[in-house]
């Protein structure tokens, strides 16, 4: 069974962006030859991106004409984008589903392959997170408070118990922190 491993990066206060929509410059603080390197070494367990719409969005506009080891895996991994608005999906590689995300993650964790990775796509991590569909949360916290932007975890009338399963500490002050979710047994 394929995992769903959420990854992003977040503020100390919490915050994926900051008040406008890819208002990320922040990242600038953590990006590092480590970073990158990280990224290169986690791509090699992903067999497939998943995003909500205006995640897809900015990484399409961003990724399509980027260049370099880590834009070569971005444009040719499968992705899927969730959308109920959009037409169709140009980026390379991507098939657009307008149904019922959970219904759809949960039919593509029962298949064969690499893992299922969400960047960014706060809206749709949070709906996978309510149907308990995220196996592992992986959080690249990074050493500046924002002081207002979009929160990576939506409210929620349920608190979600998790269990670190590593913590490594970046020379940016940037620390990669792995999460699971405890699940009732």
């Amino acid at each position: 069974m394929r995992k769903v491993i959420m990854w992003n990066m977040v503020t100390i206060d919490g915050f994926f962006e900051g008040p406008k929509s890819w208002d990320i410059d922040w990242h600038e603080y953590a990006w590092s030859d480590e970073l990158e390197q990280l990224s290169i070494e986690q791509s090699t367990s992903v067999g497939m991106l998943l995003f909500g719409r205006v995640t897809y969005q900015g990484m399409a506009a961003y990724w399509s004409s980027a260049t370099g080891e880590i834009a070569d895996f971005m444009n040719s991994i499968p992705k899927v984008v969730f959308s109920r608005t959009l037409e169709k999906a140009e980026w390379n590689n991507t098939r657009l589903v307008s149904a019922s995300a959970e219904e759809e993650v949960a039919r593509l964790k029962q298949q064969p392959g690499k893992d299922l990775f969400i960047f960014g796509s706060a809206n749709l991590s949070s709906t996978l997170t309510q149907h308990g569909l995220i196996d592992e949360y992986r959080l690249g916290l990074t050493p500046i408070v924002l002081g207002g932007g979009n929160p990576l975890f939506k409210a929620s009338p349920d608190r979600m118990k998790m269990k670190l399963v590593e913590a490594r500490p970046l020379k940016t002050g940037c620390v990669i922190l792995r999460y699971q979710p405890e699940r009732d047994r």
